[in-house]
């Protein structure tokens, strides 16, 4: 994909999510499709998105058994999805098992593992029972994934310089919790602006509420992605 925009579709009906698709084409931006959608969806809107172009990422953040991750994982392929994801803390055999139900295809679906949720701190972290700092566990996370065979890490911004430092610029950095200037970090708690974010490596940003509850969405991704174009 050549934009770095993904936009999180964060809408609970097919007549939202599509009047917003309705006014942008695959070259502005990819669309993330996360748990709410999908629920209240199903798949079948995903595949419409995947017939008109789009670069999907289903963001559906699989963490169980092994096996039953990589069923998931096929059936993800089937949809035609560029990426999807699953849970680092899901051990290295989750991973390889989801990599397994992706298929060795060269078109297969990108495979990206979530280190830490942005909504978490240090306090967070604390409160489950981590002795960490976020970035050590990251880094720790990271290292797993990519041992494992995942593409990629779903990280905050703020561990992206410190993982293209340690993997090079081939293991992909996927960075939700950006919030452009004037915008309200709501429950995020790791954040950085989309420039800053394109300035320190990371390769995709994942971007929802700042340009879907926005007045006028498409005015919004306009002005992200010439900030981002400016960072290129």
């Amino acid at each position: 994909m050549n934009s770095k925009v993904i936009v999180a579709l964060d809408y609970s009906d097919e007549e939202s999510l599509m009047a917003f698709v309705n006014r942008v084409s695959p070259e502005l931006c990819g669309l993330k499709v996360g748990k709410e959608f999908f629920t209240a969806c199903g798949p079948a809107p995903v595949e419409i998105l995947v017939k008109r172009g789009f670069s999907v990422f289903l963001d559906l953040k699989y963490h169980d058994i092994p096996n039953t991750v990589q069923r998931a994982c096929s059936a993800a392929k089937d949809l035609g999805v560029w990426m999807i994801n699953v849970h680092a803390l899901g051990g290295a055999e989750m991973i390889q098992a989801a990599k397994g139900g992706l298929g060795v295809n060269t078109d297969r679906p990108l495979l990206t593992a979530v280190t830490i949720l942005t909504s978490m701190d240090h306090a967070a972290l604390t409160s489950i029972g981590f002795e960490h700092s976020a970035t050590s566990l990251v880094e720790r996370l990271a290292r797993l994934s990519e041992s494992s065979g995942a593409d990629g890490v779903v990280c905050s911004a703020n561990e992206v310089g410190m993982l293209s430092t340690i993997f090079g610029r081939e293991f992909l950095k996927v960075t939700p919790g950006i919030r452009p200037g004037g915008v309200t970090n709501d429950d995020q708690k790791r954040i950085m602006s989309p420039s800053q974010a394109v300035r320190v490596g990371a390769d995709y940003l994942v971007i929802g509420r700042p340009i879907t509850q926005s007045e006028d969405p498409v005015r919004a991704l306009e002005v992200i992605l010439k900030e981002v174009q400016g960072e290129e």
